[in-house]
């Protein structure tokens, strides 16, 4: 089973909350303006990341989502 991290770039108002306190350093803001003016974060070293979900917990807009991805092996045999 792996997992997948989802940032909403339009969501997201880049105020580092998410950045501060990644264990694992993986994010940062990005130099790129979002269309709502934002600097959004995104994953700068996923490699690195645990999925343990602080970011997800941390981020006030709800822009950050880990979610559980199925492979199409497994799903076969349930």
């Amino acid at each position: 089973m792996s997992y997948k991290h989802i940032v909403d770039n339009n969501r997201c108002k880049g105020c580092g909350l998410c950045v501060s306190v990644c264990p694992k350093n993986v994010l940062e803001l990005s130099d790129e303006v979002n269309s709502m003016g934002y600097f959004p974060v995104y994953q700068a070293r996923p490699e690195d990341c645990i999925f343990c979900t602080t970011c997800c917990i941390m981020c006030p807009d709800v822009a950050i989502t880990i979610i559980k991805v199925v492979e199409e092996a497994q799903a076969a045999k349930e």
